[in-house]
């Protein structure tokens, strides 16, 4: 069985091949804003490093957001394409999550823009209470002693990023299969006029 994991909602482009429970290969670039020039090619070395083919890939899993706009679509539409071309499963993963990198009570905050971060709380990849696009301010009211992971630097702190293609296999256990290919849409935790603000 042969799992191709994409990532492209937010700063990094992440991709990973995994065969039953083992990574084969993966990627993980900073390139924001660039994910679309560079997902074919990075794309194309991965699979040729391990002499995979794309008829091999027997289901895809990709994050479903909260995150850029169109960063979330990029590989939600390669992974709509792919799955639909070959009716093969597709399965997704919160943004979040993802960046919770399956460590124990700790907090993930993504940049939204406006002065606004994605936040949420995970212990062991389990989401705990409900993610939401908050203030800064908010958040600094928010978090307590915990980890933060992602944009730390939103609270004058380092960023801190996990090895996101890893996480895709840690968090295996969390994958949520999409029943309907043609109806999966991202997940944005903001109102379309939240993202006219700059």
């Amino acid at each position: 069985m042969i799992t191709l994991c994409m990532d492209t909602s937010h700063k990094h482009l992440t991709l990973a091949l995994i065969q039953d429970d083992k990574i084969l290969n993966k990627t993980m670039t900073e390139c924001f804003k660039q994910q679309s020039e560079t997902i074919f090619p990075a794309l194309i070395e991965l699979c040729d490093a391990v002499n995979i083919k794309p008829d091999n890939i027997d289901q895809v899993v990709i994050t479903s957001g909260p995150g850029s706009y169109t960063g979330v679509r990029i590989a939600m539409t390669i992974a709509k394409v792919l799955c639909a071309t070959k009716d093969i499963p597709c399965y997704t993963l919160s943004t979040l999550q993802l960046y919770s990198g399956n460590h124990d009570h700790c907090c993930v905050l993504l940049d939204a823009r406006g002065n606004r971060a994605y936040f949420a709380r995970f212990d062991q990849g389990k989401e705990i209470g409900t993610s939401a696009a908050y203030t800064i301010d908010e958040i600094k009211e928010l978090i307590t002693d915990e980890e933060v992971l992602g944009d730390g630097s939103l609270l004058g702190k380092e960023d801190n990023y996990v090895d996101l293609a890893d996480t895709f296999l840690l968090l295996k256990p969390y994958w949520e299969k999409v029943e309907n290919i043609h109806c999966l849409v991202p997940e944005y935790l903001k109102s379309s006029d939240e993202y006219l603000v700059k």
